[in-house]
């Protein structure tokens, strides 16, 4: 069953979180995803799979990246920032971006966002041609079955309907809040204790 864009932020057992971004609780003890938002590029009984959209990754720029690739000639028109996308596989690469660019390869998350692991979009971004509103990331957030789950019931994350426009924002420091802000609520009113009756 697909995930209501009716979000509660909070997750019932039969729901998935895919096309939902993610957000750390403010008494996140792990140092890789304080304050983080995740955009939710799968979720499902065999695990989730997310991108953190909110952190650079260090320095590396997008022409060290094409560089590193072995993508020297090709000369970008822009030189868009590198994000970190997770802790898992640090040297894997995706694009996140809007629908307008879908090619073999692609994984079309829903009507709005889609996810490409090859060269060939870094060199169409890097020529104009590619998508319209994009970010380039290294790295992922993965979890195994059932561990976002029971991360979500230990009251780490909470979860929100995605917006392409706070999606692609590029405003880092001001996403979390914002996402937060999404569920009507302010970051002092949120705790990191979990209640239990």
């Amino acid at each position: 069953m697909p995930y209501s864009t009716k979000s509660s932020g909070f997750l019932k057992s039969s729901e998935y979180l895919t096309g939902q971004l993610l957000i750390a609780m403010p008494g996140m003890t792990d140092p890789r995803f304080q304050r983080t938002v995740i955009y939710m590029c799968a979720h499902n009984e065999d695990g989730a799979m997310g991108l953190v959209v909110n952190k650079l990754f260090g320095s590396i720029t997008f022409h060290d990246l094409l560089d590193q690739l072995g993508l020297e000639d090709t000369k970008p028109t822009v030189n868009l920032p590198v994000h970190y996308g997770g802790p898992v596989e640090s040297g894997r690469g995706f694009v996140l971006h809007s629908t307008d660019y879908v090619r073999e390869g692609t994984l079309v998350v829903d009507d709005e966002v889609a996810l490409t692991a090859t060269i060939d979009i870094l060199r169409a971004i890097a020529e104009n041609r590619g998508p319209k509103r994009s970010f380039l990331l290294l790295g992922y957030a993965g979890w195994g079955p059932g561990q976002l789950d029971a991360e979500i019931q230990a009251n780490g994350w909470l979860n929100v309907p995605c917006d392409e426009d706070l999606l692609f924002d590029p405003d880092l420091e001001a996403k979390w809040e914002r996402a937060i802000g999404k569920l009507g609520v302010s970051v002092s009113m949120l705790s990191g204790e979990a209640g239990h009756a």
